[in-house]
């Protein structure tokens, strides 16, 4: 690959702030580059990149872009952005951050990336856990924040590389991964894909792009079908719920609400017993393949129960915000419905009185494709509360509204803004309940509010 940083002395970020440019410049900032950056809102992570000394413009304008000879910006930002537009008139190389991320991760002889459509940024922090309890200094981008690294990203100066492989726009075929995890393949993103049979392809793409292991789930058949198609040179591990895979657990024990044990079998072999501290069966298949890459590339059986010992999960993951008066309040990422279904089973196995789901769908497109899985899956809980749909980057050419969700849910109810939402939920309420916030937005806010309405009470 073209290494465009050839000669680059002033790198500048539009959207600094992003969950996937942080890391980035993390990295970048820690190999001697100088940094400026752009975004629109005050956010902790702006304050951390500040805090590395990095200039920061809030809001944006083409001045920002001065005297930079290299601009990246995400994809979230519209083409019609007046800095991203100056960027694109000036002459000035400017590139997506995928783009970059490609770059870096060929810097690294040991750059594992975990693709798959549900379980990325889960499996991408339990793996970051485990390099740190080897004590690996290892670089990372993650897609949502981890405690043990103080945010999404990490500056390391070993040959060790984690990152998430979003398959979203083929944005994962501009890595180069030495290790590759396919977690699973679902049914997602199919505005751009169309097909299941494309978002296969593309699958098969990114294992064939590994030069070392892909380590894939056994018992996914999409997933088996692409690696199978994919004719990657790579040495192929199987990671999945039984026997017939390489790697697997035995003995699950789930012994309370956040503590599942299990044993870390490999061809009939017990190599470790585990204990994780997020809920969930499918967070004990993650954990095992996590366990399965890491093991796989040399890490030691007993660096697996250390580092996942001290993994109490990534922010928005099944992540426990407050109990008030008896009430607990959770928020998760979940935006697809397999997702939502998954955390939504792994409540109502706990010991709670009722489930509810605040959920603000995402993307019109998604919404619309796959409105009867959203409904089915949203009605596992006892009381569904939704928002408006969050467009994104899209525009409602679908003609699809929330109301038409809440049709499909008995008793389900639904508000046009976060604040009505946070008013019903807290007002409804009672000891004993559950309440999550689910979606890939900004639902975390209706979380906040409800706690503040609960402890004004």
């Amino acid at each position: 690959m073209e290494d465009f940083l050839t000669g680059k002395k002033h790198i500048h970020f539009i959207g600094i702030g992003g969950s996937g440019m942080y890391p980035l410049a993390q990295i970048l900032h820690s190999q001697g580059y100088y940094l400026t950056g752009s975004d629109n809102n005050e956010t902790a992570t702006l304050d951390a990149v500040r805090k590395m000394g990095i200039p920061v413009h809030l809001g944006h304008s083409p001045a920002n872009i001065e005297g930079a000879d290299l601009i990246v910006h995400t994809a979230a930002i519209m083409a019609d952005n007046p800095e991203l537009i100056a960027a694109k008139q000036s002459g000035v190389l400017t590139v997506e951050r995928s783009e970059l991320l490609g770059l870096v991760t060929s810097w690294y002889s040991k750059a594992f990336c975990v693709s798959g459509t549900h379980g990325k940024t889960t499996t991408t922090s339990m793996l970051t856990h485990i390099l740190l309890a080897a004590g690996i200094d290892l670089s990372a981008v993650i897609g949502g924040k981890l405690k043990a690294i103080g945010g999404s990203g990490r500056a390391g100066r070993s040959e060790y590389m984690v990152c998430e492989a979003c398959e979203f726009v083929d944005t994962f075929l501009k890595l180069f991964p030495n290790i590759s995890i396919v977690l699973n393949i679902d049914r997602d993103h199919l505005d751009y894909f169309k097909t299941m049979e494309n978002l296969k392809l593309s699958f098969s793409k990114f294992c064939k792009k590994t030069t070392d292991m892909v380590i894939a789930n056994g018992s996914d058949a999409n997933t088996m079908e692409a690696v199978n198609a994919s004719g990657t040179a790579a040495k192929v591990i199987t990671f999945g719920k039984a026997s017939d895979c390489d790697f697997y657990p035995e003995n699950i024990d789930h012994k309370a609400d956040f503590l599942t044990e299990f044993d870390f079998m490999h061809h009939g072999e017990k190599l470790e017993h585990i204990a994780i501290h997020v809920p969930g069966l499918h967070n004990v298949y993650n954990a095992v393949a996590a366990c399965a890459a890491a093991y796989s590339a040399g890490i030691p059986a007993e660096a697996l129960r250390e580092g996942l010992d001290k993994f109490g999960g990534a922010m928005r993951r099944f992540e426990r915000l407050a109990e008030i008066n008896g009430v607990t309040i959770v928020d998760d990422y979940a935006h697809h419905p397999a997702e939502i279904a998954a955390t939504l089973k792994t409540a109502k196995e706990m010991s709670f009185k009722r489930v509810w789901a605040v959920h603000q769908p995402f993307t019109y497109s998604r919404t619309a494709m796959l409105l009867d899985e959203f409904a089915k899956a949203l009605s596992i809980a006892d009381r569904v509360v939704l928002t408006e749909i969050m467009g994104s980057r899209e525009k409602n050419t679908y003609n699809i509204y929330s109301k038409d969700l809440a049709a499909k849910i008995d008793g389900c109810v639904w508000y046009t803004g976060m604040e009505e939402v946070a008013q019903y939920v807290a007002a409804n309420v009672q000891p004993g309940d559950l309440v999550i916030t689910l979606g890939c937005g900004d639902i975390y806010k209706a979380a906040d509010r409800i706690i503040e309405i609960l402890r004004d009470k």
